[in-house]
């Protein structure tokens, strides 16, 4: 059994990762609501703090990543960078402190999707975001100290989520979130590193 935070477990996609953690301790984190610990991925104050208060822990995973969405010739810098502070910094910070707090050989696990592989219109910030931290996670994985493991899961719209997402994606199959819990599980105790994890129809 391993101790794995998951951030983010209240929400749909933390409700399907939490579908493939089932063997393990988990502790669970987020920005509000009744979870372990709160702890807001933006602030490199708020992550370290979640991790000195856990102490020993084997795995991370996180399913948060908060995206602006407008048109291009409508988004403003203040609404990119509020992407890339959460999608796309919060994430990689939850790495970059991460790795000086995880237990030898342990494995942090991340979240993009799949508008950057199938964009869809107003949702250029979480595309460029999400292709940024696929990319991050296959170059950063030759750096991991002490074995430790880095991949990602990129999936399309959960089935669960589909009465928010489905009118703006017409054409998608959304999947149901159990399936994209064997994504996480298999992050968490399979041996692969530097993974882009695609779960789509």
């Amino acid at each position: 059994m391993k101790t794995v935070i998951l951030i983010g477990a209240l929400g749909k996609m933390g409700q399907a990762a939490l579908t493939g953690l089932g063997k393990h301790k988990v502790i669970t984190a987020g920005r509000s609501g009744a979870v372990d610990h709160i702890v807001d991925i933006t602030s490199e104050q708020s992550i370290t703090a979640l991790y000195e208060k856990v102490g020993h822990f084997d795995a991370v995973v996180n399913t948060v990543g908060f995206c602006e969405y407008a048109s291009f010739s409508e988004m403003t810098e203040a609404q990119w960078l509020t992407t890339i502070m959460s999608k796309m910094m919060g994430q990689i910070n939850l790495v970059r402190i991460g790795q000086q707090y995880i237990a030898d050989g342990g494995s942090f696990t991340l979240i993009s999707g799949i508008l950057n592989m199938k964009p869809i219109p107003y949702a250029i910030a979480d595309a460029t975001t999400s292709g940024a931290i696929d990319t991050f996670v296959k170059c950063v994985a030759f750096e991991m100290p002490r074995n430790t493991r880095i991949n990602v899961v990129n999936p399309t719209v959960l089935a669960e989520a589909w009465d928010v997402y489905g009118e703006m994606m017409p054409g998608f199959e959304p999947v149901p979130g159990k399936l994209v819990g064997k994504a996480f599980e298999r992050a968490v105790d399979g041996f692969i590193t530097g993974e882009v994890i695609v779960v789509d129809a």
